[in-house]
């Protein structure tokens, strides 16, 4: 098999596959006695496996776990893998966390709150007063990631500006129905990003659809790996 068959399959340059070669993600190609590479069967499938990895895990775990298997280290692979798995489990963890949040609220019938009101900058004792907490409180929320408030330039004091305060608003009313920091700084990112409740919904099943999508791409990378562990023997 030559490069441009090989890269034919997978839309992708055949520079690309002499590259992939290069870096060890697909084992060492046979020479002709002109210096051209000859790829087999054993390459296609090696190909595949990578190809998968990437979609599944992304393209630097992919590459650790090809250039694993192909030195002989099947178990540092399988760690790798492992990984990717555990990390795909935390995220589903999160999303659940996350909607059952936002499904607080609603039930609650609270929307984040609005951009509206008395939103004008806060010291970080304004705004401790308004929720009713310490400023340790805050400043244990900020440690969190759920607020990041700006600096005064030549003070260095904390000023909370509307979305901090709506942000330490959501905090203090999550707090209240008990949720971990951990899960508030998760819903108050979601927030940040979305805008309210209504885009965080369509957020989440946006990222509902993406976490699926990775989990497939999972099955299909283990397959394709296994089938090129069945042809591959390897070195060392």
């Amino acid at each position: 098999m030559r490069p441009t068959d090989l890269a034919r399959e997978h839309g992708i340059s055949t520079q690309a596959v002499r590259n992939y070669e290069r870096d060890g993600c697909l084992p060492a190609a046979e020479r002709t006695p002109s210096g051209y590479r000859v790829y087999t069967e054993v390459h296609a499938a090696a190909l595949r496996a990578y190809m998968s990895l990437i979609a599944a895990h992304g393209h630097a775990a992919a590459g650790r776990i090809m250039r694993a298997v192909n030195t002989g280290r099947l178990d540092e692979a399988l760690t790798a893998i492992d990984e990717g798995h555990r990390q795909s489990l935390r995220d589903r963890a999160t999303l659940d966390a996350v909607r059952a949040a936002v499904d607080h609220l609603v039930a609650q019938g609270d929307a984040v709150p609005a951009r509206t009101g008395d939103r004008a900058p806060r010291t970080i004792g304004g705004l401790a007063r308004r929720l009713e907490v310490t400023p340790a409180t805050l400043r244990n929320w900020e440690a969190a990631g759920i607020l990041a408030p700006a600096r005064e330039p030549v003070t260095g004091y904390r000023v909370f500006r509307a979305d901090d305060i709506r942000d330490a608003e959501l905090a203090h009313l999550l707090r209240r129905g008990g949720y971990p920091l951990e899960h508030i700084a998760a819903v108050v990112r979601r927030v940040r990003a979305a805008g309210d409740t209504e885009a965080l919904a369509a957020a989440l099943e946006d990222w509902q659809r993406k976490l699926t999508a990775r989990g497939v791409a999972m099955l299909t990378a283990a397959s394709d790996l296994d089938r090129y562990l069945r042809l591959h023997t390897p070195a060392g």
